[in-house]
C-alpha cells in the first residue's frame, strides 16, 4: 500500500508526443514561399520587368509596418557640443512623434567644404545604444572621412528606456526585454512596432536633411544586427536614400525559421510572407540604387541565406543593367559590426560619393557614455518623454470611444475577419492512439484522438470514460463536455479542480479535453531547451512568423477548435458545454460564439478585456493569444454579451497581469 501511495503522488511528466508538428509546419510553408520567392526573381528578363517588379515591392512594403502618422515638427535642438579634432559632436535631441523624444549624436566633420554625404547611423542590440563602441566607431570613422553622421538611440536602449522607475532605471530589462513587453501588446490596436523603429529612422533622416552641412544627393543609411534590421526595412520605406550598407542581418525568413532563430518584434514586419515578400526585397525597392550586403561568415543570422539574398539582388541588379551597384561581403568572424565589415562599407560608400580615398578605418578614440549622454539624466523619461506604452493606451481608448458594441452576425463577421479563418470543409479526418495507463485522469480509462485540422497540424483530443474504448467515439454522442486546456490537457485532466467539477454537473455527457496546436502534447521543443514559456520562446517565435503570414496564432488555434466541434458533429453531436482555461479560454470564447453547437460556456481565467490588456503596462499575456487589430472591431466583453445566451459561466475572470 505504501509503496501504491508513493507512486501515486509521484509528479508525472506532462505527454508531449508531436514536439515537432508546428515547427515542421511553419516550416512547410515558408519553403512554399521561398520558392515561389526565387521563381518570381528568376523570372525577370527585361529592365521593364525588373522595374515594375522593383514597384511593386515598394507598395507591398508600405503594407507591412501599419499605419505611419503624419510627420509633425521635429522640434529639435542641440543640448551641448563635444570639439574633437577633426569634427564635433552635437547632441540632438527630436521629436519623431509628438512628446516622443529621440537622443542623438551628429558627427560634424571640420576643415570641409559643404555640403558633404549623410549618413543615418542605426544601433543595433545594445544597452548604451549610440554609445556602444562599434557603433561609435563606425559613426567616428565616417565623419573622419568626411561624412556628416547622425546616429539614434533605438527605443528601449541608451537614453530612450520605456519603462523605468523613480530612479530611472530599468523596470523589465533594455533592448530586447522592453521591445517585446512594447510590441507585443501594440498589436491589439493595430500597431507595428517595426514600423515605430522605422519611423524614428525616417525621423533622423529628415532631422539630417535639414542641416546644411548635408548633400541630399548623397544620404545613405547603416547599421548592424538590430540596425541592419532598420537599414534593411528603410531601404523599402523611403525613396530618399541614396546608399545602403545594412550588416548582420540579411539572410532569409526561411533560414531563421530553419534555424530555430526567435527575433526581435521589430524584425517581424506584418503581412510580410503573405505579400511574398523575403528580407531581399526591402533591399531590392532600392535598386538600383548602390547596396552592399554585409554578413558575418560565423553569424547566427545564416550566411547561408545572406548569398542567398545577395544572388536574387544580384540578377535583379543586372536585369536593371547596373550589376555594379549591388555587392556582398562576409566577415570571417562572428555577429558584429567589427572592422572587417565597417571598412567594406567605408569602401562602399566612398565609392558612391567619391568624398574619401581612404581604404582603410582611421584611428579612432572611443568617448565614455557619459560625454555623448543628451539628456541631464541620461534618460529621456527624466524629460517628460511619453513611452510607446502611452501612445498604445491612448489609442486603445480613442478606439474604444469610437467602437459599437457588435452582436449577432456583425459580431461573427468580425471574429471571422480579425482571426483570419478560413472557410472550413469536410469532416476531419483522425487518428486513434494506443491507450495510456496510469495518467490517473479523472475516469477510468481515455482515448487519445488526433484530430487533423488542416494538412500537417492536428489537435489532441482526450475522450474520458468508465469502460475501455479503443475506437472511434460511439455514434450518437449526444452531449459533450469538452475542456480547451490553458498548457496541457494531460496536466490538466488530472490537476485542475474545475475539471471534477464540470464533470459532475454533467451526468450522462461525454467528456473530452483537448490540446490546440502547439500546446501541451505539441509543445514546440524549439528554440532551445525548455523555451516554450520563454517571453524571447518558441511560442511567441510562431506567433511571429504567423504575424508575418497574416495568420494570427490565435486564430488557427481558435480554427483547430471549430474543428474539433465539427469532428464531434460527425458523431451526431449537437450540445457541447464548452469549457476552457486562461489561454484556452480565449479560443473557446471565438469558438463558442461562432460554432451552433456550443450550447454552454464555461470560461476560468479569461482575460477581462483586450482592452486592459493594451492599456497596463504590466501585463503578462502572451503575444500567441493576441488578436492584430481587434480593438479597431470589437472586444472580448462583446464576446461574453453573446455568449450569455448561452450559458456563459465566469469563472475568476483574469486580468491584464494574467493567471495568478
Amino acid at each position: 500500500m505504501a509503496l501504491a501511495g508513493m507512486q501515486a503522488d509521484t509528479p508525472l511528466k506532462p505527454l508531449n508526443r508531436f514536439p515537432r508538428m508546428v515547427q515542421e509546419y511553419f516550416v512547410e510553408r515558408v519553403r512554399d514561399l521561398d520558392r515561389a520567392n526565387r521563381r518570381a526573381i528568376a523570372a525577370l528578363h527585361t529592365k521593364a520587368e525588373a522595374e515594375a517588379y522593383v514597384a511593386s515591392v515598394r507598395k507591398k512594403i508600405a503594407l507591412c509596418f501599419g499605419p505611419l502618422p503624419p510627420k509633425t515638427p521635429l522640434n529639435a535642438r542641440i543640448t551641448g557640443r563635444v570639439e574633437r579634432d577633426v569634427y564635433r559632436i552635437e547632441k540632438v535631441l527630436f521629436e519623431s512623434r509628438p512628446g516622443f523624444l529621440v537622443t542623438a549624436n551628429l558627427y560634424v566633420p571640420k576643415g570641409r567644404k559643404f555640403p558633404l554625404p549623410g549618413v543615418v547611423a542605426s544601433c543595433g542590440h545594445s544597452n548604451n545604444g549610440k554609445a556602444s563602441e562599434a557603433y561609435q566607431s563606425f559613426a567616428q570613422g565616417l565623419a573622419r572621412m568626411g561624412y556628416v553622421v547622425l546616429i539614434f538611440d533605438p527605443i528601449g536602449q541608451g537614453e530612450r528606456l520605456q519603462y523605468v522607475d523613480a530612479n530611472l532605471k530599468p523596470r523589465f530589462g533594455i533592448g530586447v526585454s522592453e521591445h517585446i513587453r512594447a510590441g507585443n501588446q501594440q498589436v491589439l490596436a493595430g500597431e507595428v512596432f517595426a514600423g515605430w523603429r522605422a519611423w524614428d529612422g525616417i525621423r533622423a533622416l529628415d532631422y539630417l536633411l535639414t542641416r546644411e552641412e548635408v548633400d541630399p544627393r548623397h544620404v545613405g543609411v547603416t547599421g548592424n544586427s538590430g540596425g541592419g534590421t532598420m537599414t534593411t526595412w528603410l531601404c523599402g520605406l523611403d525613396t530618399r536614400w541614396t546608399m545602403a550598407a545594412p550588416s548582420c542581418f540579411v539572410t532569409t525568413f526561411l533560414r531563421n525559421l530553419e534555424n530555430e532563430e526567435p527575433a526581435d518584434p521589430e524584425q517581424y514586419p506584418h503581412h510580410a510572407l503573405a505579400l511574398g515578400l523575403d528580407m531581399s526585397d526591402f533591399l531590392a525597392a532600392m535598386a538600383p540604387k548602390p547596396v552592399i550586403v554585409l554578413a558575418k561568415e560565423k553569424d547566427f543570422f545564416d550566411v547561408r541565406g545572406s548569398e542567398e539574398a545577395y544572388r536574387r539582388l544580384k540578377h535583379l541588379y543586372t536585369v536593371l543593367g547596373a550589376p555594379g551597384n549591388i555587392a556582398y561581403f562576409a566577415g570571417p568572424t562572428p555577429h558584429g559590426y567589427t572592422q572587417e565589415n565597417r571598412t567594406a562599407m567605408y569602401r562602399w560608400f566612398n565609392r558612391a560619393t567619391g568624398i574619401s580615398k581612404l581604404q582603410e578605418e582611421p584611428s579612432l578614440v572611443i568617448e565614455k557614455d557619459e560625454t555623448l549622454q543628451v539628456t541631464p539624466a541620461g534618460q529621456v523619461a527624466g524629460m517628460g518623454s511619453r513611452n510607446v506604452a502611452a501612445f498604445t493606451r491612448e489609442k486603445s481608448r480613442a478606439l474604444a470611444a469610437r467602437r459599437k458594441p457588435l452582436a449577432g452576425p456583425a459580431l461573427t463577421d468580425a471574429i471571422v475577419k480579425v482571426l483570419k479563418l478560413p472557410p472550413r470543409q469536410e469532416t476531419p479526418d483522425f487518428r486513434i492512439l494506443r491507450p495510456l495507463s496510469g495518467r490517473r485522469y479523472p475516469k477510468k480509462h481515455c482515448t487519445i484522438y488526433v484530430v487533423e485540422t488542416e494538412p500537417r497540424i492536428q489537435a489532441l483530443v482526450y475522450m474520458l470514460g468508465d469502460e475501455q474504448h479503443a475506437s472511434r467515439p460511439t455514434r450518437p454522442v449526444e452531449s459533450a463536455l469538452l475542456y480547451v486546456s490553458h498548457e496541457s490537457a494531460d496536466t490538466e485532466l488530472r490537476e485542475e479542480p474545475l475539471i471534477g467539477d464540470l464533470i459532475e454537473a454533467s451526468p450522462g455527457a461525454t467528456t473530452l479535453a483537448c490540446d490546440l496546436r502547439g500546446i501541451g502534447e505539441s509543445q514546440p521543443d524549439t528554440c532551445g531547451m525548455n523555451s516554450f514559456l520563454n517571453p524571447y520562446g518558441s511560442d511567441y517565435f510562431y506567433s511571429g512568423y504567423s504575424l508575418m503570414l497574416d495568420q494570427p496564432y490565435i486564430g488557427r488555434r481558435t480554427y483547430d477548435l471549430l474543428r474539433v466541434l465539427d469532428w464531434l458533429g460527425s458523431f451526431g453531436c449537437r450540445n457541447v458545454h464548452l469549457a476552457g482555461k486562461g489561454w484556452g479560454a480565449i479560443a473557446a470564447t471565438f469558438a463558442a460564439v461562432l460554432h451552433p453547437a456550443v450550447r454552454r460556456v464555461t470560461l476560468k481565467d479569461a482575460p477581462q478585456s483586450f482592452s486592459e490588456i493594451a492599456e497596463t503596462e504590466d501585463y503578462r499575456w502572451p503575444l500567441a493569444v493576441l488578436p492584430p487589430r481587434v480593438l479597431e472591431s470589437f472586444d472580448l466583453p462583446d464576446c461574453y454579451r453573446a455568449l450569455e445566451g448561452k450559458n456563459l459561466r465566469l469563472e475568476s475572470v483574469a486580468h491584464a497581469a494574467g493567471i495568478g
